[in-house]
């Protein structure tokens, strides 16, 4: 069983349930607070909360923060809470389906409601899961960021299990074509075109925003941006994985990018580092969705993978833009999708699995 976590926004709630939302973080901050200093906390359960306060809290949550306060404790982690967050068991937290709008149901201090979601498509697409079955709700944190009220939520389920071909993709990430997978001479191509539109669009607006040192803005542009790249990410990596699934492909590789989080020395270092960043979390988004596909992923070592020839001749002038044309046997082909070969035949170094998952 795997699990990921989905960051589910509450869609536009009216000051009087946010209201609520805070009282019962005010209430569940002192209650966690409290219960570090209560003498019997190993043996505490719900009804000690009365001690602590005559304000209602509910039971759902009383009983999940003493066990993550007693869980903290045990392992010396907190001396004091600044915010304990209000969490929910899946017995007490809801998916719930109506006329196309997704809502989570949880109890609050007044009764249990059922808030609407904003959820993006891959984020429907686990909800509709667990709403099927093919997937189970876990537990769910009920947190406030930037004025904004979200429920993250634990969701498991079961890998999908796919045949044991010895079927390897590549994948190559860059600024032209944000990304080609190859497996053989069958390529996926997503143009850079529309990013560097967007990229350019908000570049400049930015100057003009710099002129009038209009900072809080400029932070909500980069803040744009960066979302609107993520969205995009998120579509390209979907696809990518799909494709894969579609021509049984067992193993994913792609080149190791690690190196990108070095320090920026100048101002076109640290563009190129922007550039650098979006195509990690790419791989990052790739990486997570191949787990949920049953689809294993490896990184391979970048160097040469652009200049080497399926003859086995590396040479700086066998690239021309777009173009690969090796100058030793005239071989001819798309030069990111050349590249993407190389990478699935780990051809510039010896290929290494990541663990990690995407957040």
């Amino acid at each position: 069983m795997e699990t990921i976590s989905l960051k589910l926004e509450l869609m536009k709630p009216t000051h009087a349930k946010e209201q609520i939302y805070c009282k019962m973080t005010e209430l569940n901050t002192g209650f966690s607070n409290w219960l570090l200093q209560y003498d019997e906390l190993s043996k505490a359960t719900s009804k000690v909360y009365k001690l602590f306060s005559a304000n209602k809290l509910p039971s759902a949550i009383v009983n999940q923060t003493i066990r993550e306060v007693k869980s903290q404790k045990k392992n010396q982690k907190a001396k004091a809470f600044r915010r304990f967050w209000c969490t929910f068991n899946n017995q007490n937290l809801k998916v719930e389906k109506e006329k196309g709008l997704y809502k989570l149901s949880f109890p609050t201090l007044e009764k249990r409601v059922g808030v609407p979601v904003v959820a993006e498509l891959y984020q429907q697409h686990w909800l509709d899961k667990i709403l099927s079955g093919e997937a189970k709700l876990g537990a769910g944190e009920l947190y406030e960021k930037k004025g904004k009220w979200y429920m993250s939520v634990a969701v498991s389920f079961e890998p999908k299990v796919v045949s044991s071909s010895s079927k390897v993709m590549g994948v190559d990430v860059g600024l032209n074509y944000l990304a080609v997978a190859s497996i053989g001479t069958n390529s996926l191509f997503f143009k850079g075109n529309e990013a560097a539109f967007i990229r350019r669009t908000f570049s400049s607006r930015r100057k003009t925003l710099g002129r009038n040192k209009l900072l809080s803005v400029i932070k909500a542009s980069k803040d744009k941006e960066s979302q609107w790249m993520k969205n995009l990410n998120h579509k390209i990596s979907r696809q990518i994985v799909n494709f894969a699934a579609e021509n049984g492909v067992h193993c994913i590789r792609m080149e190791d990018l690690t190196g990108i989080r070095r320090k920026a020395k100048s101002k076109k270092d640290a563009g190129r580092n922007l550039h650098s960043w979006a195509h990690y979390q790419l791989q990052q988004f790739i990486e997570y969705k191949a787990k949920m596909a049953g689809i294993q992923v490896e990184y391979v070592n970048p160097h040469h993978t652009s200049q080497t020839c399926k003859c086995g001749h590396v040479d700086k002038k066998n690239r021309k833009r777009h173009t690969f044309a090796c100058v030793k046997c005239q071989y001819k082909l798309h030069a990111d999708a050349n590249a993407a070969i190389n990478i699935s035949k780990a051809i510039s170094g010896s290929s290494k699995k990541k663990n990690k998952q995407a957040a």
